[in-house]
């Protein structure tokens, strides 16, 4: 008989499981239940995107494509980019389509960290950057964020974290859960602090065209910023793509080089019809990012005025699509709300500690999902909440 225990490697045994999954494994078994727990748009991919992908097997483009991705979408991302942010790639040697942005933030670390070296990551955010750093021999530095600061990065707080061992910051604004997003101002102070110093930065700009308000600012427009950041962008959540497994990674041809070696040998090249897709969502899906976007944002209203109604304390937030309220006055924790509130309103919403520190006492509530669904919640949870 095999041992496992002994043949399984010890750095993917020492990983726990991600605790979103649980709440999904009970809502598979729960009729009419409502999710908004999924990071997950409602909508479905734009037709003409999804055209463009038939289009694509009808004339038989089903081979590999090149390791970078096809030329064509490199080019249509450097365009984007550039269009949308200002942020100038050459399509040649600065871009990687990846399998996601999740791909990308893997290639990312692996081409930055040597056995261990720090890699400074803001929390609470996305389950998967502290994984991830230790997979590949690093050490996660959790920074947690404050809501008094509606979960930015402050300057002072990164100043703090760093160390000689210091390899890179994952800078994952806007945010999930939180929906907290980094202005200018708050970019110039981060970049004030990394100026003189060797850091590289990891930006995972999934939702950066999902923000309410101001204009999406990258830390790359930064004066001394661009040379040592690795953008991740993508199209889950911007066209509604999240099955395609489409993504990008865009940095300076030094890094870039070194992240399509790991991409050659270990996916050798993202899938080709999702490609043919992706050309023609850059191309031409502005438009829907954009309709998409003020739907979001009807919801968003909608959803945090609820909660205040509710009595749950909760600071507004500017980007993606999450709500990040405070549950601290009902007396549970997080888990403990959401697990009574999923058994006894059948109402799927994360506890915010599945997010890292500075998360327990907040729950992350998903509004890509319908106006009616959202009222149905907040009746729900008022029903809940009283009950407490």
């Amino acid at each position: 008989m095999i041992d496992y225990g002994t043949v399984l490697s010890d750095s993917v045994k020492a990983l726990e499981p991600s605790a979103i999954r649980k709440f999904f494994d009970i809502l598979e078994d729960m009729e009419d239940a409502i999710s908004l727990g999924i990071g997950e748009p409602d909508f479905v991919t734009p037709w003409h995107i999804r055209d463009a992908g038939i289009h694509s097997l009808e004339k038989g483009f089903t081979r590999y494509t090149g390791n970078a991705g096809l030329s064509r979408l490199r080019v249509e991302i450097s365009k984007y980019l550039n269009r949308k942010f200002g942020i100038e790639y050459k399509y040649s040697d600065q871009i990687i389509v990846t399998v996601g942005g999740s791909e990308g933030i893997d290639l990312a670390i692996r081409a930055l960290v040597n056995h261990g070296d720090e890699v400074i990551i803001p929390v609470p955010s996305f389950v998967c950057y502290g994984p991830i750093t230790r997979l590949a021999g690093g050490v996660p530095v959790f920074v947690e964020t404050k809501v008094e600061n509606e979960f930015r990065l402050t300057a002072q707080e990164l100043r703090d974290a760093i160390t000689p061992k210091t390899k890179a910051l994952v800078l994952p604004f806007p945010s999930n859960p939180t929906g907290a997003i980094m202005e200018r101002a708050d970019l110039e102070a981060i970049a004030e602090v990394l100026r003189d110093t060797n850091i590289m930065i990891i930006s995972d700009e999934i939702y950066a065209e999902l923000t309410y308000g101001d204009r999406h600012v990258s830390i790359a427009n930064i004066p001394d910023m661009y040379a040592r950041t690795v953008y991740i962008g993508g199209f889950s959540k911007s066209y509604a793509m999240t099955g395609w497994r489409m993504g990008y990674a865009c940095g300076p041809a030094d890094v870039i080089r070194e992240m399509l070696k790991i991409h050659q040998y270990a996916v050798m090249s993202a899938p080709t019809t999702s490609q043919y897709s992706a050309i023609e969502a850059m191309s031409n899906g502005d438009a829907d990012i954009e309709n998409m976007r003020l739907e979001y944002d009807q919801r968003r209203r909608l959803l945090l005025s609820g909660l205040r109604e509710i009595g749950l304390e909760c600071f507004e937030p500017r980007g993606a699509f999450y709500v990040f309220p405070s549950i601290k006055s009902t007396g549970l924790s997080s888990v403990e709300f959401c697990e009574k509130f999923l058994l006894q309103e059948k109402i799927a919403v994360i506890p915010g500690s599945a997010f890292g520190e500075g998360g327990e006492g907040f729950v992350r509530i998903c509004y890509a999902s319908s106006l009616e669904n959202i009222k149905i919640a907040l009746e729900r949870m008022q029903r809940f909440v009283d009950s407490l």
